[in-house]
This record gives structure tokens, C-alpha cells and sequence, in this order.
């Protein structure tokens, strides 16, 4: 098999319904499958896929894994050269995948691409979870071209250029499988949000790219699984940005040419200045009577040093004689978005497409 479509479902089982058929539609005629993989769904999800989708496969999960866990442990189970990981609320369009697959045929050094991402709720505009592909700051704030915080920009064919990215989104991604198993997937420690930036950005620092194929193209509902205002989901998101910066910067210094020593020492300032932010963050929701989104900031950091994993001089040596030459990350702004997307509101967009990204 050339290509398994593989939706991670977790409780979704009106968007199955909703979505499904047309990307089973669109897979006919090509060499890809489209399989659903369930995390233990309560809502009858599996039920559903046996009366109304029985010729579909599927792979039960016992337990939810997160999408991390879950995607490991589902494409453990399929053989294909290519996986796409998509969402259960996500609205395909006809021809959707043959862009992806020809360019990864195009583009043997490319080891992720993903396609334009747009709002279900409103086709004109990007979505926020990936839009026309991911950058960063230099803090590791990350934004999207097309996306700024909780501003969206419109399609007007300004980002319909193939580009190399920092990452593209896990609603709907295209992964090489041996470049999936040689990064042994996810890492597990994410459980959800953000793990797909971290396996881009791994890549890269192993001389893979991530590209965005605007040819191809989809439509994203979002929030199907953790409403936007959900103090878990924003733990989530803060403590792994701190395992996503200590996984990936201090190597990133070195492929850019810094000693070990001094690479890992200012990764660990640039951590460390980025845990005050995430404080004085925590002193705005403080301050704003928001206690559970103070408390979940909190909770991110203790998690964050139970979790975290901190990188040796040892092992950047190592990699510096491995991949120091080929090591190339795109995507990085020498930046700060928070400040730029304050001063300069709708222009934001139009700013930063004039910088220039490492």
C-alpha cells in the first residue's frame, strides 16, 4: 500500500459520520486506505463504524493514549510508505492527497508535507491549528503563516508557494513511515498538542525538511476534542512548549555553528527566560480572577521538570559530528510575536511576510 489515511478518533463520533464519506470518496481510485483508529470512545463511535462503515478498517485502542500514544500505537499496526495522520473534523477536498504523494515522490529529502489548511466555518480564511505552516519565535512562541494568536488572516494566494517550514499541523499531515519509525514516532511525553512541531523540528536536525503543498488543499473544523477555553488543553500547551524547546534548541544552536558548551548554555537561558514569561502570564490570569488557568500554568511547570529530559554537552557533541553539516531548521524568526502582533494588529501579516526566517 502506497498511502494510509489514518484518523485518530476519541469520542467523535458525529464527525465520523459527518466527514468520513467524503474522504473515503476521495481516496477511490488510489493506492491509500483510510483507517480509523479508536481510543477507547465512549461515545459509541466504534458502534457506529460497524452499521453504517463496515468495510473500513479499524484499529481498537483499550485505553485513550493521547494523540501521541495513540498514533504510535496505531501505525505500529499498518504497513504503508506513506501515513497522514487527519483529524476527524476534517473536510477534504476532491484531489486533496495526490499533490501530497507526488511531491514526496518529487522530494525524496523531504521527510513531512502538509496541505493549506482553511476554516470549515469560513473557506476565505486560514485555521488556526496550522494554516499555510508553522514558525517560531525566538522566545518559542509559535504562530503560522496565516495565523497570529487568535488572528486569522484571509486566503488571497499569498502563501500558494510550496515553502520549507519549522512544521506543519497534525490535523492533517503526511509523514514518510521509515522516517516515522527511525524517530520512534511521537514522544509519548506530549500526550497531545504540540508533539507534531516537536517530531518537524526533530527531523529537521537530522536533515529532513517539512514542506507545506498548497495545491492541496482542506478544511478544518478545530476544537473537536478540547474546547479552546479548557485549562487542561492550556497545560498542555505550556508545558510542552518547554519539552519541545529542550528537546530541539540546544541542537539547533549547535547545526547553526555554536560550541556544545555554549549552545547548551544558552538554550538553557533561553528556557529559563521563557518560564518568566509563562509567569508573568500566570500573573496576568492571577490578576484577571482566572485561578484555573493560573493553577494550570503552575501545574505545566511542575509537570514540565518531572518530565523534562535535560540534553548532555556529550550528547551535542554527538550530534554535531552526526548531523552538524546537514542539520538545517527552517522557520525560525529572530523575532518576539507577542510584542510585533501587539504594536501592529492587522498588519502583523503583511510584516511578517517582509522577514527573513532561518
Amino acid at each position: 500500500m502506497k498511502t494510509a489515511v489514518v484518523i485518530l478518533n476519541w469520542n467523535t463520533k458525529d464527525y465520523l459520520r459527518r466527514f468520513l464519506p467524503g474522504l473515503l470518496a476521495s481516496c477511490e481510485g488510489t493506492d491509500a486506505e483510510v483507517i480509523v483508529a479508536d481510543s477507547a470512545s465512549t461515545d459509541g463511535s466504534m458502534e457506529m463504524m460497524v452499521e453504517e462503515f463496515p468495510a473500513v478498517r479499524r484499529i481498537v485502542l483499550d485505553d485513550n493514549y493521547g494523540f501521541t500514544g495513540g498514533y504510535n500505537r496505531a501505525l505500529a499496526q499498518v504497513e504503508a510508505e506513506l501515513f497522514v495522520l487527519i483529524n476527524s473534523d476534517v473536510e477534504v477536498t476532491p484531489g486533496w492527497l495526490g499533490p501530497l504523494t507526488r511531491w514526496m515522490d518529487a522530494h525524496p529529502d523531504c521527510g513531512a508535507c502538509a496541505p493549506k489548511l482553511l476554516s470549515w466555518y469560513d473557506h476565505g480564511s486560514f485555521e488556526y491549528a496550522g494554516a499555510a505552516g508553522g514558525l517560531i519565535d525566538r522566545w518559542g512562541y509559535t504562530f503560522c503563516r496565516g495565523r497570529v494568536l487568535k488572528r486569522i488572516e484571509k486566503d488571497e494566494g499569498q502563501y500558494d508557494a510550496p515553502a520549507d517550514v519549522l512544521w506543519a499541523t497534525g490535523a492533517c499531515l503526511m509523514v514518510r513511515s521509515s522516517v516515522w519509525k527511525h524517530f520512534g514516532g511521537l514522544d509519548d511525553r506530549f500526550f497531545a498538542h504540540m508533539e507534531e512541531i516537536d517530531l518537524c523540528w526533530r527531523m529537521q536536525l537530522e536533515g529532513w525538511k517539512v514542506q507545506v503543498v498548497p495545491e492541496s488543499v482542506v478544511y478544518h473544523l478545530g476544537g473537536g476534542t478540547l474546547p479552546s477555553d479548557s485549562p487542561w488543553k492550556l497545560q498542555l500547551n505550556f508545558r510542552n512548549n518547554l519539552l519541545l524547546l529542550e528537546n530541539n534548541l540546544a541542537r539547533t544552536f549547535v547545526s547553526d555553528g555554536i560550541r556544545p558548551a555554549k549552545a547548551l548554555r544558552k538554550a538553557n537561558r533561553r528556557i529559563g527566560i521563557r518560564m518568566m514569561l509563562d509567569g508573568a502570564s500566570a500573573a496576568v490570569y492571577l490578576l484577571s480572577g482566572k485561578w484555573n488557568y493560573f493553577k494550570a500554568v503552575y501545574k505545566a511547570h511542575e509537570a514540565f521538570r518531572t518530565l523534562r529530559r535535560p540534553v548532555t554537552v556529550a550528547q551535542l557533541e554527538t550530534f554535531r559530528k552526526q548531523f552538524g553539516d546537514r542539520a538545517k531548521v527552517a522557520g525560525r524568526w529572530k523575532g518576539d510575536i507577542l510584542v510585533q502582533a501587539l504594536l501592529r494588529k492587522d498588519g502583523i501579516f503583511a510584516y511578517l511576510r517582509r522577514q527573513k526566517y532561518s
